[in-house]
């Protein structure tokens, strides 16, 4: 899926391997790799020495998530609960500070989208189950890692807590990381030219390691039918079905579902995707409610990492992301000129410098279905 981040690997280790130990929080956006570097990590250490627990996959009543952990778990020693929602919580933070590995040495766990245990909230007695459990882990002997992929939302939990707690950002690939995802076979031509493929690819992927990986396939399907370059395949990669659409998609659904105000949380996300960098007052004009409730959905949208804001000004986070919306949150499907007009808009002011670049968008089709759309040149 993505080469090793090396960086952020070292730094999760001299984190685990402190005295005492420092508990790294990892954190990165959808398409980031950040789970992706977190299971590598857990193979780096060894499945009887450290367990990967998806929270959000098994965070689902405290008694069946103390079940979930305790079946996947290479440690011994998890003990039945008690009855009630409280006991079992209690029980599995328990079991995360006293377990020992088959040799006695001190466990490691791994807890990718540690914020879904606020699914606990609407439990008797668990009303601050994200304070109690960091507190739980910070007192814990063992080690442990988070990862989340709402950066917003972990940062503010972690404001005036433990020093304990390392924040480590997953960094984007560069264009060396693309080269090598990219491979010698998709990027045709001399050094130079691979050279320029990548640099494009990871631009135009924002540098998001799934974002790469989807233009990257779609440039080697295109080759296997007589070629093609980054911008087609970006075209093809945002149209209803496509593989880098239906991740935006993913991300949208996901972030406005975990937020408040969904339909007005759309509205402005629509306003935004129409005109960016505008300010409260503007929006709140365009969305036709008053300052002070737009106010409350533009912080809501940031809770959740979809918009953010710089010099009072409101941005989409994901400037793929608003792409999509642009796109596709519309009443019809989008036609191949329509995606083809929005990609040249996303893609002219990203491309690489300094050479002339010169594409023919397609949607990667066979090359008698071709439509002459336009021809991108940069001087």
């Amino acid at each position: 899926m993505m080469t090793p981040r090396a960086t952020v690997t070292r730094r999760l280790l001299a984190a685990l391997d402190a005295s005492p130990s420092r508990i790294p929080v990892l954190l990165g956006g959808c398409g980031s790799g950040r789970t992706t570097v977190l299971r590598q990590l857990h193979e780096r250490i060894g499945r009887t020495s450290a367990q990967f627990i998806d929270v959000e996959r098994t965070a689902t009543t405290p008694e069946r998530f103390h079940q979930a952990v305790g079946v996947a778990s290479p440690f011994p020693g998890l003990e039945a609960p008690a009855p009630g929602a409280r006991a079992a919580f209690d029980a599995t933070l328990a079991f995360f500070g006293r377990a020992r590995t088959p040799n006695g040495e001190p466990a490691t766990f791994l807890l990718d989208e540690f914020l879904e245990l606020r699914t606990f909230e609407s439990f008797p007695g668990l009303r601050r189950v994200l304070h109690d459990a960091l507190d739980g882990l910070t007192a814990s002997p063992n080690r442990v890692v988070l990862s989340s992929r709402y950066v917003a939302r972990a940062l503010r939990l972690l404001r005036d807590r433990s020093s304990r707690f390392e924040v480590i950002h997953v960094p984007p690939l560069s264009a060396e990381d693309t080269f090598d995802i990219l491979g010698p076979g998709q990027a045709p031509g001399d050094a130079h030219d691979a050279d320029f493929t990548a640099r494009t690819v990871q631009a135009l992927g924002d540098g998001r390691p799934a974002y790469i990986k989807a233009l990257a396939d779609e440039l080697d399907a295109m080759r296997e039918h007589g070629g093609g370059d980054a911008i087609s395949a970006l075209v093809s990669q945002l149209a209803a079905g496509g593989r880098l659409s239906m991740l935006c998609e993913f991300s949208y659904e996901l972030r406005l579902h975990r937020a408040r105000g969904y339909g007005a949380l759309k509205a402005i996300l629509e306003i935004l995707a129409d005109e960016e960098g505008l300010t409260l007052t503007e929006i709140s004009q365009r969305l036709q409610r008053t300052p002070g409730s737009t106010k409350d959905y533009l912080s809501w949208l940031e809770d959740v990492d979809l918009v953010s804001s710089r010099q009072k000004r409101y941005s989409f986070t994901d400037p793929l992301l608003r792409v999509w919306v642009r796109l596709h949150c519309r009443a019809t499907v989008p036609s191949d000129d329509d995606i083809a007009r929005e990609v040249h808009r996303y893609a002219l002011p990203r491309l690489p410098q300094g050479e002339p670049a010169l594409a023919m968008v397609t949607a990667g089709t066979a090359d008698d279905e071709k439509k002459p759309w336009g021809i991108i040149e940069i001087d």
